[in-house]
């Protein structure tokens, strides 16, 4: 099966049979995202939902959490993984967001990662989730899904991964493409037992051909 094949089917079965994607993290603008996505690094969603409350209850603001020390912050933080450099990283976004842009965040990749502790996931996340703009983020399980199903060959680093997918997806469907992958990564081609059995992806997967069918 071509590549651009392999594209086309699997994306019509992602939006045939799983027409809304969205994120898993709550949130209710875009300064609350930029936060709860620093924080979901290497850590679940679900831990992050439990956290976040109380801690934009305390900085409901860019400007509130800038004020804020990280030690003040890592109390409400503490659960999630990495706590003391999230915190710092938090408190110094903040004041970088408040000083360099009125505490408004940018709606674009470059100056996003101009903000402590936001690298290139975090600000394709941000930019495709709140401005639906054509950005692939790519995390450990898009990683892996992308390669498994054969949407990518060979890739050695996200980056690579995310210009493969991006060649073939079309830019008003990366968006939510990227959360098609990554809750089928979460929920059923996981990392150590890919479902196969129950997977509606199997005839256009690369992994299955390979080892299940043997």
């Amino acid at each position: 099966m071509k590549t651009s094949e392999r594209f086309e089917h699997i994306l019509a079965w992602f939006d045939a049979n799983m027409p809304v994607a969205e994120s898993e993290l709550n949130y209710t603008n875009p300064y609350e995202l930029l936060v709860a996505v620093m924080l979901s690094a290497q850590c679940t969603d679900k831990r992050v939902n439990m956290v976040t409350p109380a801690l934009f209850a305390a900085y409901p603001s860019p400007q509130d959490l800038a004020n804020a020390t990280s030690d003040e912050v890592f109390e409400y933080v503490k659960s999630v993984s990495y706590p003391r450099s999230k915190a710092e990283h938090l408190v110094q976004m903040a004041q970088r967001l408040v000083e360099a842009y009125n505490g408004v965040v940018p709606d674009n990749i470059d100056d996003l990662q101009t903000l402590q502790g936001v690298g290139r996931k975090t600000a394709n996340v941000v930019c495709a989730v709140i401005w639906n703009q054509p950005t692939m983020a790519v995390d450990t399980h898009i990683y892996r899904v992308s390669e498994r199903l054969g949407l990518t060959t060979n890739s050695k680093n996200p980056l690579q991964t995310e210009k493969q997918l991006v060649k073939y997806i079309p830019s008003d469907v990366i968006p939510k493409a990227h959360h098609w992958l990554l809750l089928h990564g979460r929920y059923v081609c996981q990392a150590r037992k890919p479902q196969c059995n129950t997977c509606g992806l199997r005839e256009f997967c690369r992994y299955f051909e390979k080892n299940e069918r043997k």
